[in-house]
């Protein structure tokens, strides 16, 4: 067995401590969602407490009262009753916030108008909104495991690569720059078959 490079071992840590960081992003558990109606200076400090790990900088936004005004005005989300939001709204909202890192605002109008239609503030239904939020909640927590074992097999592909550089500055760059592209790849491919699922299968609803 080669022996591992100091830059291969800090590339080992660097991803490791990565992953750590990925963990504490964490999902909003259904649980906690307020069961009363709020106030935007409440919706958004509840945001920012409870997504605030998802950040890229301390000086990024989560949701700000402009863009929830936005998504109201784009009829991606109902408006509040009386300047207040609903737990309905709150389980949209933190949906909205994943789709709006992935997702262009014509996608999301195309995914949000049937779920609107169909489960938003309506009691005769057999689940509502936040039922549907609580399942995806439980599932996307399952695949959180699966996700980072993922991670951790294309980091070991993209250490695997440029094996023959000797230089231990060009293999350590060669090498984040291979796991950033197999990662980048990955997300592109999922990204067109979201896009193709909106398409075909959302355009017309």
């Amino acid at each position: 067995m080669i022996p591992k490079s100091e830059k291969q071992l800090e590339s080992e840590q660097s991803l490791m401590e990565l992953i750590n960081k990925m963990k504490e992003i964490d999902y909003i558990d259904p649980e906690i969602i307020p069961d009363i109606e709020l106030y935007m200076d409440q919706v958004t400090t509840f945001m920012d407490l409870h997504l605030g790990a998802c950040r890229r900088t301390s000086e990024d936004k989560v949701l700000t009262k402009t863009m929830i005004n936005n998504y109201t005005k784009n009829d991606v989300l109902p408006p509040p009753i009386k300047k207040k939001y609903s737990k309905d709204h709150m389980c949209l909202l933190i949906l909205l916030y994943y789709f709006k890192n992935v997702l262009s605002i014509d996608d999301i109008q195309k995914i949000f108008h049937p779920l609107k239609e169909m489960f938003y503030d309506d009691k005769s239904k057999s689940i509502g909104i936040d039922e549907i939020y609580s399942q995806i909640f439980t599932m996307e927590k399952k695949m959180t495991d699966k996700l980072t074992k993922d991670v951790l097999r294309r980091f070991q592909t993209s250490q695997e690569m440029f094996r023959d550089v000797k230089d231990d500055d060009e293999k350590d760059y060669l090498s984040r720059f291979a796991f950033i592209c197999l990662l980048s790849f990955d997300a592109y491919l999922k990204k067109q078959m979201v896009e193709r699922l909106i398409d075909d299968t959302l355009s017309e609803i």
